[in-house]
């Protein structure tokens, strides 16, 4: 996590920079989309992907970590076009996460920091 000069950092939790495919599905239909996560932290995660994800949308991921698949539900909290692409970051904020799921994501980042 990097911190500048003069600026307070207002994250609760420490952020990671990870670059990894994860898989994410919309809460009631059957398919499965694809986007590459920027940083992700134990509160949530930026995504990059094709599509425009409204805020408030519940989505249920799927994050690689180490060959090991975590399953949390995220919200959309915030979500950007891109500029000069096709592509949208979107900002995820874990509601859901079971607690050893959880605590295997929090040791991950520590070991990485």
């Amino acid at each position: 996590m990097v911190v500048l000069p003069n600026q307070k950092e207002n994250r609760s939790f420490p952020r990671l920079n990870f670059h990894s495919k994860i898989r994410y599905q919309f809460r009631g239909r059957p398919d499965f989309d694809s986007g590459i996560t920027k940083d992700i932290s134990c509160g949530g995660l930026k995504l990059t992907n094709e599509q425009f994800i409204p805020t408030s949308t519940l989505v249920m991921l799927e994050i690689n970590v180490l060959n090991r698949i975590l399953r949390p539900v995220g919200k959309v909290v915030w979500s950007t076009p891109l500029a000069h692409s096709n592509r949208n970051q979107t900002g995820i904020e874990f509601v859901e996460f079971d607690s050893t799921e959880k605590n295997y994501l929090k040791e991950f980042i520590a070991m990485q920091a």
